[in-house]
């Protein structure tokens, strides 16, 4: 699987990206609203090797997808894709801090987007965020993604109850949205 703009490409994760990878994820402005408190490369390479790409979008697995630069394969974060069953998707995405704020994000997201709506044929794309990331609670508001869910003390994390967000997006919004 590739996936390119002009500018980014979207593709497997390669061993020689999981330094960076494994570099970014543990800082604290990343690890903030993510599952893990530390990341380390032991963990990078464990993810890695969890990851039968042969097996992309099996129902009920989860994928790491790098978003590199198009012509430098640079590392510049991940999207997360879960196959929560024949029709629906779940997505996650990360930018190394010196990526942020420069529309990274929203093009890979968009990228991925037209992937799983035009070539696999998905019905609909859901994200779950913290209710605190404001970034990311942006992020999916400017891509056309609808809140269908305020989730209040749902779920145990980092020692405290939280709040989440589930956010949504169907295939024929995303169409009308790029029409």
């Amino acid at each position: 699987m590739l996936i390119q703009s002009q500018k980014l490409t979207i593709r497997y994760f390669e061993f020689e990206d999981l330094e960076r990878f494994s570099q970014y994820r543990a800082l604290p402005e990343i690890s903030e609203f993510q599952s893990w408190e530390h990341y380390t490369f032991d963990d990078a390479k464990d993810l890695f090797k969890r990851m039968d790409y042969r097996q992309f979008g099996v129902i009920d697995s989860w994928w790491q997808l790098a978003i590199v630069k198009r012509f430098n394969n640079c590392l510049l974060g991940d999207l997360a894709v879960h196959f929560i069953d024949a029709e629906q998707v779940e997505l996650g995405f990360t930018i190394a801090p010196p990526y942020q704020g420069q529309g990274i994000a929203y093009e890979a997201v968009n990228l991925l987007l037209d992937f799983l709506f035009n070539s696999l044929e998905k019905h609909r794309v859901v994200a779950i965020t913290d209710t605190r990331n404001h970034k990311s609670v942006a992020l999916l508001q400017r891509l056309g993604f609808r809140c269908e869910a305020h989730f209040k003390k749902n779920i145990f994390f980092k020692g405290e109850w939280g709040d989440e967000f589930l956010y949504a997006k169907l295939k024929s919004e995303h169409q009308a949205s790029v029409s």
